[in-house]
């Protein structure tokens, strides 16, 4: 006979059912509740005292329990006169038979009783006693006790669920709270196929895993592998993506987390987790080691406004720097870190040897931003209307992650509409949602106002067009969004290099709306704060950053590090300083009368762009060019998307071109 081994379920590693001690707070309010509804007390029925008193010289009552802490009684009542007393009710009543009665006072009931018994209407037992409240007991007594021996176990839990897992609960409170992905791990796997644009940032980061896949093609030569690399950039640049895609990239270990999780409010956390980061990172070498926004740690040291008390955010520093590049060997352990704020860096983490490398990862250009717009457009339902190289250029400053936003919102817009498709204006309206924020066609403005903003905004439309510098105008529009009345929407010339003529040339467009008032309608608004505000800076920078002033040709006072090392609040003096206020005044003052007059010269079409826009609200670019004729010059984004498509175009034949066939003919 065949012994034959029952059958297990298959259980998966690590998934067993975990004990939550919800299931106990949940069995707490039960009882308590279960103890106060069911509990050992018979059913009573309440009746007046004077009832009780009929009852009692009728005969009815055959026992009374006084409880004198809380002058009440319960009476129970002979079987004979269960229906009686309690009624339709007999049944319900008829196995304890008691009711329940508030006694004035003791006093009271106990002449009753004398009199009741001289007249030998009630020969019961009169029982006094103390009434105890078991409920009670347990809320006031046990209960506290019980709820604070659980909380020291649940916090006990969470501490050892937050710092680091597994046993010792508090104790653990020091080790490294990194995540780990480990070799072949692909749950939401990224690779560089994910991450458009970026190219001189990527090639960089390849060449960091191609160290990790093949370190001896590069130390048989003598070199070394990397310590680190920095991640510089704007905010939603792709910094932590370029990171996802190594972890992608890499057949080795991973570890990611965040600056902020080293420190913590007890002394020492910061560097033992350091430690124990490392010490992991050791054993799994070679290996990758992410912190993302270092800056939360790596802040320079001497600048914190403790006042020399013990900081543990330094100490968290000091800990890092010596892991990093002390005498201790990290061979195999290559770290990347991303910020935004690599200016407040500590020197001694920036210092090759620990940061070999900074990567910058730059806003992308016109072209980038078409390549990012095709990885985002994928799993979104375009129609024929929508143009990538449009998009490109309607998103001059975009970051990738406000390109990915755009799409989304597009999307959103679409479906708001009900539409199967999203199309070529959902992607304007949503440009312009995130640019200048929502519509708020219920805002009630009178005519005069809505011609006074009208006027301003055909001036800096008017302006603009007339301006070989100026950045060209996509719309204008007199419907209030966010904060502002009216709006202008630009495509700003991504220049490498700017000159004194572009400069000027924008702050002239700047101030048309405030010259428009002056000129025709004779009046000075606070619409234009924003415009003046702008056009006041720069004219500052022109003279103390640039060196673009006459008086003060090729000076610069802008500090770059950001270090301020001699602690001068300016570094020029009171007269220098006069001399920059005549000289940014000048400057504003000259552009203003400049753009006065080209508005002059250019009444008859700026007036009735006005009123164009007083009537349609909305007005493009093509009425501009109805009105005022073509602009003669090209913008700077056409001319580069035109190279990039001929050299497109060009590869595309050279690939396509047949080879040459070089066989001789055959003979007749």
């Amino acid at each position: 006979m065949e012994n034959k081994t029952p059958e297990t379920p298959n259980k998966t590693p690590g998934k067993g059912s975990k004990f939550n001690i919800t299931w106990i707070y949940g069995l707490i309010i039960l009882v308590l509740v279960g103890s106060y509804f069911w509990g050992s007390v018979p059913p009573a029925m309440d009746v007046p005292y004077s009832t009780f008193k009929n009852y009692v010289r009728k005969g009815y009552v055959e026992k009374i329990d006084v409880f004198t802490n809380k002058n009440t009684l319960d009476a129970r009542i002979k079987k004979e006169a269960v229906n009686s007393v309690f009624g339709k009710d007999a049944k319900l009543y008829s196995e304890e038979r008691t009711i329940t009665v508030g006694i004035g006072s003791l006093e009271d009931f106990s002449k009753f009783i004398e009199e009741v018994n001289v007249a030998k209407a009630f020969t019961g037992v009169v029982d006094y006693k103390i009434s105890k409240n078991y409920f009670d007991l347990f809320i006031y007594s046990i209960l506290p006790f019980a709820l604070l021996i659980f909380f020291v176990i649940f916090m006990s839990r969470r501490m050892t669920g937050q710092m680091g897992g597994g046993g010792g609960g508090i104790f653990n409170v020091g080790k490294s709270k990194a995540q780990l992905f480990d070799k072949g791990n692909t749950v939401n796997k990224v690779t560089f196929k994910d991450v458009a644009g970026l190219s001189g940032a990527k090639q960089e980061i390849e060449e960091i895993v191609s160290f990790l896949k093949n370190p001896s093609k590069y130390t048989e030569l003598g070199g070394k592998i990397p310590k680190g690399a920095l991640l510089v950039g704007p905010p939603g640049t792709g910094k932590t993506l370029l990171a996802k895609a190594v972890a992608g990239e890499a057949d080795v270990p991973f570890f990611s987390m965040s600056g902020s999780d080293f420190v913590e409010m007890f002394v020492g956390v910061g560097a033992s987790r350091v430690r124990d980061l490392f010490r992991q990172a050791k054993e799994k070498s070679p290996c990758i080691i992410f912190i993302d926004e270092i800056d939360a740690v790596g802040r320079a040291r001497g600048k914190n406004p403790n006042m020399g008390s013990n900081d543990e955010r330094e100490n968290t520093l000091n800990q890092l720097l010596t892991e990093m590049d002390g005498f201790g060997t990290n061979s195999g352990v290559i770290i990347l870190a991303a910020t935004n704020r690599a200016d407040i860096l500590d020197k001694a983490l920036l210092r090759a040897g620990r940061f070999d490398r900074q990567i910058h990862v730059d806003l992308p250009d016109v072209h980038e931003r078409k390549q990012i717009f095709n990885v985002h457009l994928r799993p979104v339902k375009i129609n024929d209307s929508v143009d990538v190289n449009f998009l490109a250029k309607q998103t001059p400053g975009f970051s990738g992650a406000d390109i990915a936003n755009v799409c989304n919102e597009a999307a959103l817009i679409a479906a708001r509409k009900n539409k199967t498709f999203v199309e070529k204006q959902d992607f304007l309206d949503a440009v312009d949602r995130i640019i200048g924020g929502l519509e708020k066609k219920t805002k009630i403005t009178t005519q005069s106002e809505k011609k006074s903003i009208a006027f301003h905004e055909a001036g800096h439309a008017t302006i603009s067009w007339m301006l070989e510098h100026a950045n060209p105008l996509v719309k204008v529009t007199i419907v209030p969004r966010g904060e502002a009345l009216g709006a202008a929407w630009y495509l700003p010339e991504e220049r490498q290099l700017t000159n004194r003529d572009h400069i000027l040339d924008e702050m002239c467009a700047t101030l048309g709306g405030r010259a428009a008032e002056e000129v025709f309608l004779s009046q000075n608004s606070t619409g234009a704060i924003n415009d003046l505000e702008r056009v006041t800076k720069r004219a500052y920078a022109m003279v103390a950053y640039f060196g673009m002033s006459e008086k003060l040709p090729n000076m610069s006072y802008y500090d770059s590090t950001g270090n301020s090392d001699y602690g001068f609040t300016k570094p020029y003096s009171e007269k220098t300083a006069e001399l920059i206020d005549e000289e940014a005044k000048s400057i504003v003052a000259n552009e203003y009368s400049r753009a006065k007059q080209i508005l002059k010269d250019n009444a008859a079409g700026h007036n009735q762009l006005a009123e164009l826009l007083i009537e349609k609200e909305v007005i493009f670019a093509e009425d501009l060019e109805k009105i005022f004729g073509k602009r003669p010059w090209t913008s700077r984004q056409d001319e580069l998307m035109a190279q990039n498509e001929t050299a497109v175009l060009s590869e595309n034949t050279e690939e396509d071109k047949p080879v040459e066939d070089k066989t001789l003919p055959e003979q007749a």
